[in-house]
């Protein structure tokens, strides 16, 4: 395994696979994405909760390997409920029995690939345990393809209170959280693909470009331009801050 991040689609719908290795970089935030992740880090399994704002590494150096969970359906297959978890890193000796995940910790140290141990582990306890909410499951989706919190809440059929609370249970936080946290990582793909900034926002639902150079700050603790440059992007962080939308909108 070579250094740096790499993912692919795992055997459990809708979730990744993941493996770092290598140092840490603090100046590479991870951002929120409304996900979960099941973690096996430096020999220790924890359970990264939803974020509501940029996580940083702290530089260690090793091997990481995580399955990530799509929005809400980490929490039936963990047994907690999101927003216990929200903005937190937590052993998951923690949540399940000790004695179950010291075996588990065993079995993947000792793996010849942790990754796939890992993925194992989340496949035997998803098949163990309820279907996540399909509910909240489809909140998620329609929130995913840019549709309005309230237009959500109509198509499922719940009051603003009553898709508040099943939100928490399921993303860790409100409906309008996630949209928000959907919306920048719809407007971040289309950046990471070459679109200028400003197209890039208008696109993903933003008002313009100011607004999703504030929604950068409040969520990311950065400037898009600082977080492309951060991630790998420079050459876009430099020839997008002054790019132009094509077409009839000069403006997002």
């Amino acid at each position: 395994m070579g250094d740096g991040y790499a993912e692919w689609a795992s055997r459990l719908d809708g979730a990744t696979v993941w493996t770092w290795s290598g140092p840490r970089d603090p100046a590479r935030p991870v951002l929120p994405d409304g996900c979960m992740d099941l973690l096996w880090n430096g020999g220790r399994l924890m359970v990264a909760g939803p974020d509501t704002h940029a996580f940083s590494p702290d530089g260690t150096v090793g091997i990481c390997a995580g399955v990530r969970f799509a929005p809400g359906t980490a929490p039936a297959l963990l047994g907690v409920p999101a927003h216990e978890l929200r903005d937190r890193r937590v052993a998951l000796d923690a949540l399940w029995p000790g004695g179950l995940v010291r075996g588990l910790n065993e079995r993947i140290g000792a793996a010849p690939d942790p990754a796939a141990a890992l993925e194992d582990v989340a496949l035997r306890r998803a098949a163990d345990s309820d279907a996540p909410d399909p509910l909240t499951v489809s909140v998620a989706s329609q929130l995913r393809q840019g549709r309005s919190v309230a237009a959500v809440a109509r198509a499922v059929g719940l009051g603003a209170r009553q898709l508040h609370r099943r939100s928490l249970t399921a993303f860790g936080y409100g409906p309008k959280t996630l949209a928000r946290v959907l919306r920048l990582q719809r407007a971040l793909d289309l950046v990471r693909a070459g679109t200028p900034y400003a197209e890039a926002a208008y696109a993903a639902g933003c008002t313009d470009q100011a607004h999703l150079a504030r929604e950068m700050r409040d969520l990311a603790g950065t400037t898009l331009g600082g977080y492309l440059a951060a991630t790998g992007y420079a050459g876009l962080a430099a020839n997008s801050e002054t790019a132009q939308p094509s077409g009839s909108r000069t403006t997002a």
